[in-house]
């Protein structure tokens, strides 16, 4: 795999795209917390693994608009419910994301001494840990109609579940439902059955995970199609999928 920098990158709040506010990313890690099993009779620390943790940090500049609503009204709010954070290494098709369903912990101001106002945030897993996948959708996607999207490839088909993340910033219409479609071929693509994300009737921005079984198949290839029953003029939203690659428990 080729190096790469962090240009470009994106970052979403529960349906909101903070990306032009965001100065920097901080941790963005997780993992199972390391418990201590090391006998008397050993000369170091044996360690096995315990719950699985995730976080997502950043520090957002301090956007105040009032009418529109910018991104210190979505932080400053301090949810004490979940929400879901996305962030987008690279807006291309397949590029890497990792999501997190989680609390926001703080909205930390720091003023520096050449009177810049920045603040540090902090989401911390709950339920579940970080997970990284690929994006189905290249940053945010506009629909203006059903549409079945590009697939892309992930190398082989693997029947260790998956799950996944939609991010809708805004909608216009009666309905519309996100769907993710498989492919042996790219060519032949089929519903994957349990993952389609709740249909919109409205309410954006939202954000939700769905989730497959530990033992369901996913083909080499996926897309993200969106469908719709009664007609809509727009959906703009973002999906990471993420395909189990080994037996995992949840």
């Amino acid at each position: 795999m080729a190096k790469t920098g962090g240009l470009g990158d994106n970052l979403y709040i529960q349906g909101f795209d903070a990306s032009g506010d965001i100065q920097q990313l901080g941790g963005i890690g997780g993992g199972p917390a390391l418990l201590n099993f090391t006998g008397i009779n050993k000369s170091a620390y044996e360690r096995q693994g315990g719950l699985r943790s995730g976080q997502i940090e950043f520090t957002a500049f301090h956007n105040h608009v009032a009418v529109t609503g910018g991104t210190h009204e979505k932080l400053a709010a301090l949810p004490r419910t979940d929400v879901i954070l996305t962030y987008c290494r690279g807006t291309t098709l397949g590029d890497a994301a990792a999501s997190l369903v989680g609390k926001q912990v703080n909205y930390d101001p720091t003023r520096g001494d050449d009177g810049m106002l920045t603040f540090g945030v902090s989401g911390q897993s709950n339920g579940f840990g970080i997970e990284w996948g690929q994006q189905l959708t290249a940053g945010i996607r506009t629909d203006t109609a059903a549409t079945n999207g590009t697939g892309i490839d992930t190398t082989a088909s693997a029947s260790f579940g998956g799950q996944a993340y939609l991010q809708a910033f805004s909608f216009v219409g009666t309905d519309v439902t996100v769907k993710i479609q498989d492919s042996a071929d790219n060519a032949t693509f089929a519903d994957v059955a349990g993952f389609s994300f709740t249909q919109i009737t409205g309410g954006t921005p939202l954000a939700e995970r769905i989730a497959l079984g530990s033992t369901a198949t996913l083909r080499r290839y996926l897309r993200a199609a969106t469908v719709t029953t009664g007609g809509f003029t727009s959906l703009a939203f973002s999906v990471n999928v993420i395909k189990n690659e080994s037996a995992v428990a949840f």
